[in-house]
Parts: structure tokens; C-alpha cells; sequence
């Protein structure tokens, strides 16, 4: 395992963070809001199907077998095929328009065709034909004894016929399933007979009703008929038809003279409501009046403008000569107040023009309007008069053609009713299938086989979505946000105070240079490489911790550093355990001032590595913590020591490691392998990046080697291992794994 390259800075969670060992391409996570938008290759989706390789074959296993069973139990079916043709047109015997428009034009013309095939007439009639023993072989199948409402031969019918149109045709195909071929071949022929005589009966039954009614439409036409002609002769000789018709040309002449003045007269209106108003917009401001060219154009202002404009430069002129109280100059000025306001006199009277002219445009628009509303009124009273009569010409005329057409109609039907023609033949009539349409072996095989896999890699994909449980570098670094400095395998069948003191017992040569390798990651950052205290925490209990404070400790001291231990879990103490030393006195004694530092420490445990157990338990653990003594402990600590190490309780747990974390360098946050739910050990190492002390990063501990290769592949290298097995065997220690 290589050593980690240094990051550049440390990033709170969902932020993109420097990748220590390939930016954690080995694992996968379910990225909440705020997370890191870290994107996983297929090799990622490949990890996970092969970490639940159990569940696929489960999953798989449960449905084949189900399709198997399903397949090898169903009993044989036959399926027979006949076929119909439709045809676009009826056959033409005569030139005569039948009742029933049969045409197949488009695709619904043909559709509907399907659909009758498909109807509840059909197979009834189908059922009907089925009779004495046909009907009991028939129905032989279907039989189910003991059944509260035995099954009809319609239901039978209409469960196992399809109708299939042939594409791009006029062909339709009647499949019918029955266990027995010869009746299956049998009802699909029915299918078709009786298809071709529902449609040629039909066809006559709406024909002869059809006559019927015409006939006695015809009747009542006849009678209406006459009555209308005589209501139109007497409204002719009431009305004076012919005078009305010269006095509506007369009306209509003048109405269009109206409509043309109305026209003209508008116009006015608009161009003098446009000037009218830019007047109004600007009549506070004489100069802005100005701007108008209907106003700036007009003689007598274009002449006092320029009376204006001379006599200011006279004035100017004679101001460079004399002073303002000068005779010369009040006559000037008196001048040119005279003239500016004979301009502002004609300017207003324009504008009073302006407004005159729009008023006497209003008045003309509204007069020449009334009249044409009068006018208006009287040609809609004349066409008012004439209507009736036009209504009742017309009527006349719509109704003697209406009769005519229905005599015609009436008798081309009458005729066409007694011409026997078919809308389909038959193409091919149905045989006995020559082997078992259904179960299909082959086919319900293979989506039992591929339904398996699907289903079992659904399913596989679903327990990794569950399972929130931190195991990969994906999870630590993106989801997290915290760089992954170190790995420690995990360590079976050793005491407790043996794991804590590994690196120096070495009884494990996997674990002792992983903490070599994480010793020379936090070497290799500025950060870490200058930090004198380091906190050791985690986010629940059980995550090693203290295994991790004890052995990174002993691993600095063994490269010649000073090194002390303190145990600030006061609520759980757990360094003394490790060390196997006694708890009689330590940091509270030191906090409550019965102690020295020099009472209290063990020095010696180790080469370069002394020891400060917790003193017992705390029943005030955060007063002490607190404390300016235990300021002044760490204070006093850094002049002793180059390395001070101290182990707290877990962060979702307690508070005890965010009232130490202002007083230290930095920190490590520890995780355990497949242990703590991504959530709180995200929600705890917020907690640790929001005090604005680094954090060097996360420990993962306890990773299984067997399930290495799921998550980090790119941590250990399977070469290496015959290497350790070796070296143990060379020293004549048991492997440990």
C-alpha cells in the first residue's frame, strides 16, 4: 500500500475533496442533499453484484424454478388459424348506394371489422352452434366439479379466440385454443361462418327497415310539401313582393354613402384627437408645445420664435458692454419679455385651435354615425319584411327536393334489398394444429433464465440502496467528506491489551505496516506533520478508537519522538485496559488539583511512550473537561512532549471531544468497516470540520481482507500477503488471520 499524497486543504462534507488512495472508486453510496457529486463506474456496479452474488443466485434460483414448474405442469394446447378477407368495397350488382356502408378506407374502418369478430354476437352464435356431443367434448376441459357457478360455452369461446389482423392486408386471421386440436380447428371455422352471415344479414335487415322508413317519410314530405306552397302564394299577394325588392336598392345605395362618410368623419376624428392630446401632454410647458410641428409651423409663432431668438443675442451682446441695471439693457430685457410673451399668447391660442378643431371632429363623428344607425334601422325593418318571404321560398324549394330525393331513395333501396351479397370470403379454413401451441418450453425457459438475472440483479441493487452502512472510500470521502489517510485490517482471535500494543508485539505484519503507512501519510501534510496534540475519536462506540490512539502513538514513539498518551474518556476510561495498567489517579486528579502531572503519569510503558489514564470515572465529565487546569494539563503536556495523543468518546454519543477539539492541532476521526450508518458518521464529521480545527482525515478500521477486493482493490495489492505469511513464519509467529 502506497503512501497517501498530500491534500491541499480540508473540505466539510458534500464537498469535492483531493482522492487520497484514487478518489474512492473501489465503493458506492446513495448520495444525499449536499453530498459530493462523485459519479461511480460500471466497475462500481460490478463490485456491488459481486459483494450480493448470494442474492442474485437466490432470487434467480426461486424464479426459474417457478417457470419450470409453471412450464411442465400447464397442459398441452392447440392452437388452429382461419382466415378472412374483408373486402374494401361490396360487390356492385348495381349502380345503386347501399344502406350500410361497409367501405374499408382506413386503418379504424378495419379495426372495427376486428372489433365484430371480437364481439359478444359472434361468439355467442359461435356457442349456439355447438351441440350434442360437439358441445361436451367441447366443454370436457373446462369442467371443474364442485364449482359453485359452472362456465358456459360463451365464456369458453370468448377466453380462447384472438383475432389477429394480417399487417399491411385485408386479411383477418380467427385463432382459437382448445386441448383438443379437431374442436379447436372446428370453432375457428365457426368463428368465420358466422362472421360472413352476421354481416350479410345485417345488411339486409337494415335495408328492408330502411325502406320503411322512407316510405313513410315520403308520405308526410308530400303533405309538407303542399302546404308551403300555398302559405308562399298568400304572403306574395299580402306583401307586394316586387316593391320591396326596388325600395331595398334604394336603401342599400344610401347605406353605403353613410358608411363611406363614417369613414372619413372617424379619420378626422382620430388625427384630431392625436394632436389634441399632444397638446394636452405638454400644455404645461409652453417650449414643449414647440416641439409639435403642427404648432412650431404655424407663421406668426415661427416668426416671433425667431424675434425671440435675435433679440436674446442682442442682449447678449450688449451684456458684454453693459452692466445689468444699464437703461440700455432693462430695455432689452423689457423687449424681449414683451416678445416671449406674445409667443406664449399665440402658442396658447394654437393649442386652443387644436382643441376646437378636435370638438367640431367629435361633433361631426357623432352625427354622421346617428345617421347611419337610423339609416341602418331602416333597412334591417325592410329586410325585416322580406325575410319571411325568402324563408318561405326557400323552404319550398328545400322540401320538394327532399321529397324527390327520398322517391328516389326509396326506391333504389327497395330494389338493392333483394340482391344477396357478401363483404368477405373466407381465404383459408382452419385444420388441426400438428403439435401443442402452448406451454412454449423453449420461450418460458428463457424468460425464466433472463427474469431470474434481472430480477435478482434488481434485487441485489436494492439491498445496497438499504444498506447505508459506511464500508467504501466513496462513502468516507464523498459521502463523509473526509479524506481516507489509513486502513487497518481486521484483527480476530487476540485479547484486547494485544491489539492495543500490535505495532510493538508484532503480531500482525499487515496491521503494523498499515500504521506505519498511515504514520508516514500524516508525515507527508504539513498539518499533521507540525501537530503536537491530536485528538482520536469516532462517531458510536466500538470503532477502535482507543486501538487506534494506542498503536499510532507507539508508532511515533518508535521513530524517536516523545510520546504521551492521555485517556480523556472519562465517562468509558479504556487506555489502562489497553496498557494493562491501574486507574487509580490520572486526568481528574490533575483537574481537580490533587495531583501533579509527575503524580499521575506512567512513564516508561514503552520506549519514548508515557501514559495518563483517566482516574476513574467522571460524574462531571464536561465541567472538567472544561476546566482552566485541564487547559493548563495540555499547555504543560506540549513543553514535555513532542507528540501528545489524546483519546475521546465517541462524537454522537457525548460532547467531551468538541469542548478538547479547540485546545488541540488536530484531529483523526476513526470508522469501523460495515459498523456506523453513513448519516451519523457524515452528521459527526460535520461537527468536527465546523470548530475550524483540522482534521487530518478518517481511519477506516477493521476492514475485512476477505471483502477487500469489493472496496479497495487499489489498497492492497494480493501479491503482498504470501510476503507477510512468510515473514511470520521466518520469526516463528502464528498468523494471526
Amino acid at each position: 500500500m502506497e503512501n497517501a499524497p498530500k491534500a491541499d486543504k480540508v473540505q466539510g462534507p458534500g464537498e469535492a475533496y483531493p482522492a487520497y488512495y484514487g478518489g474512492g472508486q473501489g465503493g458506492y453510496g446513495v448520495l444525499g442533499q449536499g453530498e459530493s457529486q462523485m459519479h461511480r463506474s460500471m466497475q462500481d456496479y460490478l463490485l456491488i453484484l459481486r459483494e450480493r452474488v448470494w442474492y442474485i443466485v437466490l432470487v434467480f434460483a426461486l424464479v426459474f424454478s417457478a417457470a419450470v414448474i409453471f412450464t411442465f405442469t400447464r397442459v398441452p394446447r392447440y392452437t388452429s388459424v382461419a382466415s378472412v378477407q374483408v373486402f374494401r368495397n361490396d360487390p356492385v350488382v348495381m349502380q345503386v348506394q347501399s344502406v350500410v356502408n361497409n367501405e374499408i378506407r382506413s386503418a379504424e374502418d378495419l379495426n372495427t371489422q376486428v372489433k365484430v369478430l371480437e364481439s359478444l354476437a359472434i361468439v355467442q352464435r359461435v356457442a349456439d352452434r355447438l351441440t350434442g356431443a360437439d358441445l361436451e367434448l367441447f366443454m370436457a376441459p373446462f369442467k371443474s366439479p364442485g364449482a359453485e357457478v359452472p362456465i358456459t360455452a360463451a365464456e369458453v369461446v370468448y377466453l380462447n379466440r384472438k383475432i389477429v389482423p394480417v399487417r399491411l392486408s385485408l386479411v383477418l386471421q380467427v385463432q382459437f385454443s382448445h386441448p383438443d386440436k379437431l374442436m379447436a380447428a372446428k370453432v375457428a371455422n365457426l368463428f368465420i361462418d358466422e362472421y360472413i352471415a352476421y354481416n350479410s344479414r345485417l345488411r339486409i335487415e337494415d335495408s328492408m327497415k330502411a325502406v320503411d322508413d322512407l316510405k313513410e317519410r315520403a308520405d308526410q314530405q308530400k303533405k309538407r310539401v303542399e302546404e308551403m306552397a300555398i302559405i308562399l302564394q298568400n304572403y306574395r299577394e299580402k306583401n307586394q313582393q316586387v316593391s320591396l325588392d326596388q325600395r331595398k336598392d334604394i336603401v342599400t345605395e344610401k347605406l353605403k354613402a353613410l358608411n363611406a362618410y363614417v369613414t372619413q368623419t372617424t379619420s378626422r376624428l382620430n388625427e384630431a384627437e392625436v394632436r389634441w392630446r399632444q397638446v394636452q401632454e405638454r400644455k404645461a410647458t409652453p417650449a414643449l408645445l414647440l416641439e409639435l410641428p403642427f404648432i412650431a409651423s404655424q407663421s406668426l409663432i415661427v416668426q416671433l420664435v425667431q424675434q425671440v431668438a435675435a433679440q436674446k443675442i442682442v442682449l447678449a451682446q450688449m451684456r458684454e458692454r453693459y452692466r445689468d441695471k444699464h437703461p440700455r439693457m432693462i430695455e432689452a430685457h423689457n423687449s424681449l419679455t414683451q416678445t416671449e410673451k406674445e409667443l406664449g399668447r399665440a402658442i396658447d391660442s394654437m393649442a386652443a385651435t387644436v382643441e376646437a378643431d378636435f370638438q367640431t371632429a367629435r361633433r361631426n363623428d357623432e352625427d354622421a354615425r346617428a345617421n347611419l344607425a337610423r339609416q341602418e334601422k331602416e333597412s334591417l325593418d325592410l329586410d325585416r319584411d322580406a325575410v319571411e318571404y325568402s324563408n318561405l321560398e326557400r323552404d319550398l324549394a328545400i322540401n320538394e327536393h327532399l321529397l324527390n330525393t327520398l322517391l328516389s331513395r326509396m326506391r333504389e333501396t327497395s330494389m338493392s334489398s333483394t340482391i344477396e351479397t357478401q363483404s368477405a370470403r373466407v381465404v383459408d379454413r382452419a385444420s388441426p394444429a400438428l403439435k401443442p401451441a402452448s406451454p412454449n418450453v423453449l420461450l418460458n425457459l428463457a424468460l425464466g433464465f433472463l427474469g431470474g438475472l434481472a430480477l435478482g440483479t434488481a434485487f441485489a441493487f436494492f439491498v445496497a440502496y438499504v444498506d447505508d452502512r459506511v464500508k467504501s472510500s466513496f462513502d468516507i470521502e464523498s459521502v463523509i467528506g473526509l479524506p481516507l489517510v489509513g486502513i487497518i485490517p481486521e484483527i480476530k482471535r487476540m485479547d484486547q491489551p494485544d491489539k492495543a500494543q500490535i505495532v510493538i508485539n508484532n503480531q500482525d505484519k499487515q496491521v503494523v505496516e498499515s500504521f506505519l503507512t498511515l504514520h508516514s501519510s500524516l508525515r507527508l501534510k504539513d498539518e499533521s506533520k507540525a501537530a503536537q496534540a491530536i485528538l482520536v475519536t469516532s462517531t458510536i462506540p466500538g470503532e477502535g478508537k482507543s486501538f487506534t490512539t494506542t498503536n499510532l502513538a507507539l508508532t511515533f514513539a518508535a521513530h524517536g519522538e516523545k510520546v504521551v498518551v492521555i485517556d480523556c474518556d472519562l465517562r468509558k476510561p479504556n487506555i489502562h485496559k489497553s496498557f494493562r495498567l491501574e486507574n487509580i489517579k490520572g486526568v481528574i486528579d490533575v483537574c481537580a488539583g490533587t495531583h501533579t502531572i509527575d503524580q499521575v503519569v506512567i512513564k516508561g510503558v514503552h520506549p519514548n511512550l508515557d501514559v495518563i489514564p483517566a482516574g476513574g470515572r467522571a460524574k462531571n465529565p464536561t465541567q472538567i473537561l472544561n476546566s482552566r487546569n485541564f487547559e493548563h494539563l495540555l499547555a504543560d503536556l506540549r513543553k514535555r512532549y513532542d507528540r501528545v495523543f489524546i483519546d475521546t468518546p465517541p462524537l454522537a454519543a457525548v460532547s467531551d471531544a468538541l469542548i478538547i477539539l479547540p485546545l488541540v492541532d488536530g484531529s483523526i476521526f476513526t470508522i469501523f468497516f460495515n459498523r456506523v450508518r453513513r448519516k451519523a458518521a457524515q452528521f459527526s464529521a460535520r461537527k468536527l470540520l465546523e470548530a475550524n480545527v483540522p482534521c487530518f482525515g478518517a481511519v477506516l478500521n477493521g476492514l475485512n481482507l476477505a471483502v477487500s477486493g469489493y472496496y479497495y482493490a487499489q489498497y492492497y495489492d494480493k501479491s503482498y500477503k504470501d510476503y507477510y505469511v512468510t515473514m511470520a513464519k521466518q520469526d516463528g509467529e502464528p498468523d494471526a488471520r
